[in-house]
């Protein structure tokens, strides 16, 4: 018996099309996969059961939840509805949770809301529901904050707030995006047993295919707002029809065509880093705990070569990162560019922090969206004490395969492909020699993903440049790198080339990570 069934619905903002005669059926207990790139109209799917929906939007078909019209009831059912009969995990916890509240508040608010309990039993019904999503109040008081937590507990916390009620259905909408391998894992391990132990039924939104395979029952496949197809989580990759489906699976498996490096003498040299922060407040005799980030951190990369550097969250990735642009003070050890110290008298040289550039994770969270692209893009020539010229934009624009006319408009006039394109090209137009890309195709869709790292390789072999990609996806770094970083609790655990670190992990902790990686049916 189906708990969710969606018949012909169309949805419309405004007079514009958004969703056009979309059918799928969830059963109860069952899991089912949404897939499909930006604007494909997943979420506004979601968003339509839930009726949670913009101004201006029109709905038309027929959605049905546990036997109930969701688009002819009124607000007040819909407000019952909501967090009692359904639940939902939104994919940045940080923006979903209150940063003012506990999380203890904020889970027992999901209960006073709809239940007429005290305070005290709603913060205790909270905190066994917390419990049961692996925050036990002993580790995890109810009196802490999200920002007093990892992006995996802050999930979880979402999570439990959903749950509170034990709904009968949960959509998940890209619950796992942002999170590190082994968390993201947690993850999915913990929905999987809601649904095990609540018969809870699950919409899972996302765009990486590896994870609902493994994951979903069933698979929907959407495309302009459109199911262009559907099939079994364990068989569609087998008895996939549609073009689409077929380009959706090429691309999540896609490798780079790249050249080998040519042996070179070291780029990039460091020996010896380390980097600590206080830990709590001073104590009586003015001394606090001290937390090693960077702990005796050493390791080259040589001219033209591409180095993977990954861990957890929290191991030290992003530390490192900023000592090495020569943004972090350390507090020992040395960092040399081309034969020349980074950091020297505590400050970077303007001429050394010239040879390096960074791409970032959100393209549009790094821009300001007041200025237009030529003015972004030439940011990096404040470093050169001179302003770019017309030709030298262009150039850096037309290297990553846009047009000299983009130069004209604004960032939010960019789908995301477009603006991680315009922030590797604010990256190149100084000519750099190393970039640093952080966390840089993380949030594209696959096929979007594919031409970044498409571009990436050319780039590297038209250029000469060296890259050091600092990522959570352990199957990108291992198809854009020669060679892989592995970093646990502020140390460098393993390394080696990547191909043979991937087929044949030696340490504890990268086999641990390798084996927490999603992977596509027949690959």
């Amino acid at each position: 018996m189906s708990l969710l069934r969606i018949d012909n619905l169309d949805l419309d903002i405004y007079g514009t099309p958004i969703l056009k005669g979309v059918s799928l059926e969830i059963g109860q207990g069952e899991i089912h996969g949404i897939i499909g790139e930006s604007g494909s109209g997943k979420s506004m799917t979601a968003l339509s059961v839930m009726q949670l929906l913009p101004e201006g939007s029109q709905c038309r078909g027929a959605v049905h939840l546990d036997g109930v019209s969701v688009l002819e009831a009124d607000e007040a059912a819909l407000c019952a509805m909501r967090g009692d009969a359904v639940g939902m995990v939104f994919q940045e916890p940080m923006t979903a949770l209150n940063p003012l509240q506990t999380i203890g508040a904020q889970v027992a608010e999901t209960i006073l809301i709809h239940q007429d309990v005290s305070r005290s039993e709603a913060l205790a019904r909270a905190a066994k529901v917390l419990r049961r999503c692996e925050l036990p109040p002993e580790q995890f008081p109810l009196s802490r904050y999200p920002h007093e937590l990892s992006g995996g507990q802050r999930q979880r916390v979402v999570i439990a707030m959903a749950i509170a009620l034990r709904p009968k259905l949960l959509i998940a909408d890209e619950p796992t995006t942002a999170l590190d391998v082994t968390t993201q894992a947690d993850i999915l391990r913990l929905i999987q047993q809601l649904v095990r132990e609540d018969g809870m039924s699950v919409m899972f939104i996302t765009h990486d295919l590896a994870v609902v395979t493994g994951l979903a029952d069933r698979i929907s496949i959407m495309r302009h707002g459109a199911v262009v197809e559907q099939g079994g989580g364990a068989s569609l990759h087998h008895k996939m029809q549609h073009p689409y489906t077929k380009s959706l699976f090429a691309a999540s498996s896609h490798q780079p065509e790249r050249a080998v490096p040519a042996p070179d003498a070291p780029l990039l040299k460091v020996e010896g880093l380390v980097r600590s922060y206080p830990a709590g407040r001073r104590s009586l005799f003015g001394t606090a705990k001290r937390v090693l980030a960077v702990d005796d951190v050493s390791f080259e990369i040589q001219k033209g070569e591409s180095v993977g550097l990954v861990g957890e969250s929290g191991c030290g990735k992003s530390t490192l990162t900023r000592a090495i642009l020569g943004l972090e003070a350390t507090q020992a050890g040395r960092i040399y560019l081309g034969g020349d110290e980074v950091l020297s008298g505590g400050q970077a040289s303007a001429d050394v922090r010239r040879k390096m550039q960074v791409v970032f994770q959100d393209p549009y969270g790094s821009f300001n969206p007041r200025h237009k692209v030529d003015r972004l893009v030439s940011e990096p020539f404040h470093l050169l004490g001179r302003k770019a010229t017309a030709a030298e934009i262009d150039e850096a624009l037309v290297s990553v395969g846009l047009t000299p006319a983009d130069k004209h408009k604004y960032i939010h006039e960019f789908s995301g492909g477009q603006r991680q394109r315009i922030a590797i090209a604010r990256a190149l137009i100084i000519k750099p020699e190393l970039i640093i890309l952080d966390e840089a195709v993380s949030a594209l869709d696959v096929s979007i993903r594919a031409q970044i790292l498409d571009l990436l390789a050319d780039l590297s072999e038209r250029y000469g440049l060296t890259y050091l990609f600092i990522s959570h996806d352990l199957s990108v770094v291992r198809s854009i790198t020669d060679r892989v970083l592995v970093m646990k609790q502020g140390r460098i655990v393993d390394q080696g080339p990547s191909e043979a670190l991937f087929s044949n992990p030696q340490h504890p902790y990268t086999k641990s990570l390798i084996e927490a990686v999603p992977v596509l049916p027949g690959a």
